[in-house]
């Protein structure tokens, strides 16, 4: 996915109450920035770090720039706005890289869900075609449902990405809503968008947030279906190109 509009350099002088941050630009201009991630953004908000802006696409913005890039190490650049990975995945999911799915599915972004007010991130469905002769009670519901909720993993040790990089009980309570819907009959779906090129696989961070591991795990357990998708990132562009292995599920 290429960026609308070409993002400008700076260097990150102070990340300020979570959703501000101090940005020096080339030009030797200190502008604040607002940035929509809301984790620790662990080894992603180093003062001196190269980062990328992007302008604001609303005159009447109050902050004109947003973050979108930091380069944790020599090229290796990491994408922090939280807003774009759902839209990665529901590109991917046109494009085929979601293993597992097949064709034929309409998106629908944001749609509401479960017993705990929440809203999922995207919401798949497509009609269901019984097979000749086959009976009629299997498809009273003639639409199949696959809900699908996003994480952005900006934390990578060793190679190894890993979520949540602060404790995070909305993620813990999307876990349980996701449950539900495999035991309601539908599908359900948690797709780790990894926006670096240097993760090997990607994990539960249970030393950060002990109970979102065990939730995930009981997640998995309960069918609901664990993906991670890794970016390619560059100034240009942020594209999903590869599957990586999830080894969550092999955790105590």
């Amino acid at each position: 996915m290429r960026f609308a509009d070409a993002l400008v350099p700076g260097t990150l002088l102070l990340r300020e109450k979570r959703f501000l941050v101090h940005v020096r630009l080339a030009s030797g201009q200190t502008v604040v920035a607002h940035t929509n991630n809301s984790g620790r953004m662990t080894g992603c908000s180093e003062p001196g770090s190269r980062v990328w802006l992007s302008p604001a696409d609303r005159p009447s913005r109050k902050l004109k720039w947003t973050l979108e890039l930091v380069e944790v190490s020599e090229g290796v650049l990491v994408g922090v706005n939280t807003i774009l990975p759902n839209k990665l995945v529901a590109a991917a999911v046109r494009t085929g890289l979601v293993p597992n799915l097949g064709e034929g599915w309409t998106i629908r972004p944001e749609a509401r869900f479960g017993e705990e007010n929440s809203r999922v991130d995207l919401l798949l469905e497509r009609p269901v075609h019984p097979r000749d002769g086959e009976s009629t009670p299997e498809f009273d519901d003639p639409i199949e449902r696959l809900w699908i909720e996003v994480k952005n993993v900006t934390l990578v040790r060793n190679e190894v990405a890993a979520f949540p990089d602060a404790p995070t009980s909305r993620g813990r309570k999307h876990l349980r809503e996701l449950a539900r819907q495999v035991q309601a009959g539908d599908r359900a779906m948690l797709v780790f968008v990894v926006q670096r090129n240097d993760a090997t696989s990607v994990t539960s961070a249970d030393d950060i947030d002990p109970e979102y591991g065990e939730e995930l795990r009981a997640a998995a357990r309960a069918g609901v279906e664990l993906i991670a998708l890794g970016a390619s990132v560059t100034p240009e562009q942020v594209v999903l190109d590869r599957v990586l292995p999830v080894t969550c599920i092999l955790a105590p």
